[in-house]
């Protein structure tokens, strides 16, 4: 997931990977886990698909050497192996520490739809 989160960096001409772009990857994702956990709560998986698009707009243009990634984001993987447990990280696991760590804009996103 951290690759796809790291693609979707690079599509908007990021130098960094947050939890935007793990967000957005994760919406990404075909396995239907996030989308149906979207579902229950009565939020449609476009919206926010279509919100983190917009405000995650697009960089200078430079490219970069390397990917850095957020504190941030080392954090909601420190979360998601918790949730885990003894098993493999899944993506509804990144998407629950995402929810879970609350900060930035994707928690932000997650927690304004959730409450509309």
């Amino acid at each position: 997931m951290l690759r796809a989160a790291e693609q979707e960096c690079r599509n908007h001409n990021h130098y960094y990977v947050g939890a935007e772009h793990m967000l957005y990857a994760l919406l990404e994702e075909h396995d239907g886990s996030v989308d149906a956990r979207l579902a229950a709560v009565g939020v449609e998986p476009s919206r926010i698909h279509a919100e983190i698009k917009r405000s995650l707009g697009t960089g200078d243009g430079r490219t970069w050497e390397g990917i850095l990634v957020t504190p941030r984001v080392r954090k909601i993987v420190e979360i998601a192996e918790r949730l885990a447990g003894d098993h493999e990280i899944e993506p509804l696991d990144l998407f629950e520490a995402i929810r879970t760590e609350g900060g930035g804009l994707a928690a932000e996103i997650l927690r304004r739809a959730w409450n509309s």
